[in-house]
């Protein structure tokens, strides 16, 4: 049922990093040169089903943008990150702080402030586009590229193996 090579049954929480992640590593800048991230829709409503239905969801992110914590508020994350020099130590706060274990942990991440947290967490996964160093420490390579349905492609995946992926919109349209 899952492509995924991990007990996905395990997995109590998913952290993301948002650009080359939960974006795509091209960013748009405004005129004074402030980045304008996009958001892909699918991966906003995995997200949102996903806490739910009780995974707990955080951001560990080295921007520092108010879009990117209203985005992520209004799909209902309240564990977000910024500014993160050492993600390794916010991340093994943040799983202590919630009573997590490292194998009920996925990390999504691309790049190579991401590389210890992919080797401390249970299920490490990048996007197909990620660099190549965090690849070789993947457990799974989506096949969507990032800012492309990475989000989806886990969460999808993750709830439907737990059982909770929903086939019908509930009363409010989602």
């Amino acid at each position: 049922m899952s492509s995924i090579p991990y007990d996905l049954t395990m997995i109590k929480a998913v952290v993301f990093d948002v650009d080359g992640v939960l974006s795509p590593t091209c960013i748009p800048m405004d005129e004074k040169g402030i980045p304008r991230r996009m958001a892909n829709l699918r991966d906003g409503y995995a997200i949102q089903l996903a806490i739910k239905q009780n995974i707990k969801i955080a951001i560990i992110t080295g921007a520092n943008d108010p879009a990117i914590r209203g985005r992520f508020e209004a799909l209902g994350v309240k564990d977000i990150f910024f500014t993160s020099g050492s993600k390794l130590d916010i991340f093994q706060k943040w799983m202590s702080d919630n009573n997590l274990s490292s194998n009920e942990v996925a990390y999504v991440g691309d790049d190579i402030p991401d590389y210890e947290c992919l080797n401390a967490c249970g299920l490490s996964v990048v996007p197909c586009d990620a660099a190549q160093e965090v690849k070789q420490v993947a457990h799974y390579v989506t096949k969507a590229d990032g800012g492309h349905g990475v989000a989806r492609e886990l969460l999808e995946q993750l709830l439907k193996v737990k059982g909770l992926w929903r086939l019908k919109a509930d009363a409010n349209g989602k």
